[in-house]
């Protein structure tokens, strides 16, 4: 077996269920060229190394060939172009939008922001959970067997509203922004079409987001709230604020990434919990305080919502690396999955084990652009299991292994068919 079939078997959605015996297979050449070009990393160390070096750019406007073919078939389209949000760009530009986004978001000038919303949190998995017993003419005392979607019900509609209350973006608008969020999250999928054609639909899309917001923040008209979007608005800061286009392309951002990513991240770890009973009975009995964070770490090495990291990352110079030369100017994939499955770095990587002392891994990425949303979905994840499992009565399972979407870089089930005899007062 080739190491470029090994890699079009990950990308193939048949192989979506269990990618991890391919990565295995890849890490045997922990950096190898593929058919179109891209140079695929997939040990530990070497990606670390890269997710901290600045010759990898983030920036896709540093390959031409893509920036000028998407501007121009933006120009065609006759939809406005946005410039690219701070996780596409590379310092110092990146450095500064980025302080820019954290001040309403967290310290040092919010540091009670993520607190302040944990009641909010439990609210809305609570309610959540209390519409389950209302489904297939199940009492409201939990009687009778349920049939749930943990996806429709629960993973995405939590997450989704979340994000809605942190930005300030009108829940009731979640049809409309979801095509828009939906299509942005296909152009991050390899098998969609060439890199120059993907960042083009990315463009557009965005540009489509960017026009909601831009509608959004001209209806407030001065009437701005405690939001993240009403702090980015007042430009309270001692350095040069957003400009518009600038705030309407991060909050594109923010809006598509603070709810996609969590709504895998729950997916993968109840199906886990499910899939490890004797895990989840330890969450539902509630003897051990630290035990959902010490879960939810483990999924994010386990089971991660992000699986590599492609789009838009490129070399500025020659890099050596695990003795193979980068060329410059060259496509780089980042196979976060694969290096946290290392068995030189992580003992028995292949067993989950919420137990395993120094959990480090790379389900949050690393270096500049590690995961801006990481304080808010560690307790996002942490309610959410917790609570299904103290509330869920014998959950079990409908389908293994759950049909899964098709992004190989996006990992998670589209949906999550359980059955369970009711639920727990909360």
């Amino acid at each position: 077996m080739t190491r470029t079939s090994t890699w079009q078997q990950i990308l193939d959605p048949s192989h979506r269920a269990d990618p991890y015996p391919l990565y295995t297979e890849l890490r045997k050449t922990p950096v190898v060229r593929v058919e179109d070009g891209t140079y695929v990393v997939s040990t530990y160390r070497e990606i670390v190394s890269l997710l901290h070096d600045p010759r990898l750019s983030s920036d896709a406007r540093n390959l031409p060939e893509v920036g000028a073919d998407a501007a121009a078939h933006a120009d065609e389209e006759g939809f406005p172009g946005l410039p690219p949000n701070f996780i596409r760009i590379d310092p110092p530009e990146h450095d500064r939008i980025r302080r820019l986004l954290t001040r309403d978001f967290g310290p040092p000038h919010r540091p009670g922001r993520i607190d302040g919303m944990m009641p909010d949190l439990l609210r809305i998995v609570t309610s959540l959970i209390d519409d389950f017993t209302a489904k297939d003419g199940s009492g409201t005392d939990g009687s009778g067997t349920v049939r749930v979607d943990i996806v429709d019900d629960f993973a995405y509609p939590f997450p989704v509203a979340v994000i809605c209350e942190l930005l300030g973006v009108p829940r009731e608008d979640e049809p409309r922004f979801q095509v828009m969020s939906g299509a942005v999250i296909e152009t991050a999928d390899p098998t969609t079409g060439g890199l120059a054609e993907r960042q083009r639909r990315r463009a557009k899309a965005v540009a489509d987001l960017g026009q909601y917001f831009a509608q959004l923040l001209d209806a407030r008209h001065g009437r701005r709230g405690d939001d993240l979007l009403s702090g980015l608005l007042s430009g309270d800061s001692d350095e040069a604020p957003m400009s518009h286009e600038e705030i309407l392309s991060n909050a594109a951002l923010l809006l598509v990434a603070g709810h996609e990513t969590t709504v895998n991240l729950v997916t993968n770890g109840m199906l886990t919990l499910l899939r490890h009973p004797e895990v989840l009975d330890r969450l539902r009995l509630g003897d051990e305080p630290d035990l959902a964070a010490r879960v939810v770490e483990e999924l994010l090495r386990y089971e991660p919502p992000v699986q590599f990291l492609s789009s838009g990352r490129n070399t500025l110079d020659d890099i050596e690396i695990a003795g193979t030369t980068i060329p410059r100017g060259s496509p780089v994939a980042l196979v976060l999955a694969s290096g946290s499955r290392d068995p030189d770095f992580v003992p028995d990587p292949d067993r989950f084990d919420p137990d395993r002392d120094h959990n480090e891994h790379l389900g949050f990425g690393g270096g500049v652009h590690y995961c801006f949303g990481a304080p808010l979905a560690r307790p996002e994840t942490q309610i959410a299991l917790t609570q299904l499992a103290h509330r869920l009565k014998n959950p079990r399972l409908v389908a293994d292994p759950p049909p899964y979407r098709a992004s190989p870089s996006l990992r998670g089930p589209r949906h999550l068919l359980v059955e369970i005899d009711g639920v727990d007062p909360a």
